[in-house]
């Protein structure tokens, strides 16, 4: 792309700006930013001096468009729109394998960029399989978050010391329900909510480890309410902690077994080679196309 022309990046979703903040040191881009929600504090730790405006400014004032893409905000739906008008290139860089349809449509109406940028071969086979994107142009783009986070692994490898005869399983958070309920008034739209997930993890303990369980860490997604899982820690009070202001990786090196549904964050555990389970229960398929990911039913690991 123009990389030596002013690019403006928005971003609301945390794991749009991981990759997005990410893509943006690792190419000295001069940039303007449009960030909202969990973004922010994404951006203020990756590049602490940023040149923030409105959205009408940043596409005055910028040659190309690069966005995130958002279940829960419009932002860079409204961003791909107005670019759109103003006749901006748009690139939209996809952050990971699922609802990619659901990511441009709002009340019926697509917006879509001109680009696409995915993270990895996977990604491509999904993005070229949508209708949507017929006729659209799309980039592999080596994800540079997942590039970023295996130099922070090395430098972590040897810095946490765990007990080898227990186990510490860390469950990554999804918002299912909120989202579920904001978009199609059902909580249990998608058939289950991440409640249902931590259930089930916590019915089948041994099954999860094969050593005894010393701590179960549950780590917030951004748009969990404060106070979430309180009821869980009230319950189990020897074993149940919740995640405070740790960065994901710490979190992650911390465990043993990181555990969730189908976040992002399960596929940085494996590059950080953690044993991953996706606790979705009954029959309801992962979409996360990576084999090392074990699925956990009751009873069974497979």
């Amino acid at each position: 792309m123009k990389t030596n022309e002013k690019c403006l990046i928005v971003a609301h979703d945390a794991g749009g700006a991981e990759i997005l903040a990410s893509y943006v040191v690792q190419n000295n881009l001069a940039c303007l930013f449009v960030l909202a929600g969990p973004a922010v504090k994404v951006f203020q730790r990756k590049i602490p001096e940023l040149e923030v405006c409105g959205l009408e400014q940043g596409i005055e004032q910028a040659s190309w468009l690069l966005c995130g893409t958002s279940w829960q905000s419009n932002l860079e739906w409204d961003a791909i729109k107005l670019a759109k008008l103003r006749q901006i290139e748009v690139v939209a860089f996809l952050d990971h394998w699922v609802n990619y349809q659901e990511r441009f449509e709002r009340d019926g109406i697509m917006h879509l960029p001109d680009q696409l940028w995915v993270a990895d071969v996977d990604a491509e086979v999904i993005a070229r399989s949508c209708m949507i994107f017929s006729g659209i142009p799309i980039k592999v783009v080596d994800n540079p978050y997942l590039q970023e986070v295996k130099l922070q692994i090395k430098a972590l490898e040897n810095s946490v010391k765990k007990k080898s005869d227990q186990a510490v399983i860390l469950f990554v958070s999804e918002n299912i329900s909120g989202h579920a309920l904001l978009k199609y008034g059902d909580k249990n739209f998608f058939g289950y909510t991440e409640f249902d997930a931590l259930d089930l993890l916590l019915k089948n303990l041994p099954i999860a480890s094969s050593k005894t369980v010393e701590k179960l860490i549950i780590r917030a997604h951004p748009s969990d309410g404060a106070g979430k899982y309180n009821d869980y820690q009230n319950t189990f009070p020897e074993l149940i902690q919740i995640s405070q202001k740790t960065t994901l990786l710490e979190d992650i090196f911390q465990a043993d077994i990181v555990a969730g549904c189908e976040s992002m964050a399960l596929v940085v555990a494996l590059a950080a080679n953690k044993k991953v389970i996706s606790c979705i229960p009954a029959d309801i398929k992962i979409r996360l196309p990576h084999a090392q990911i074990q699925r956990l039913r009751h009873g069974m690991l497979e």
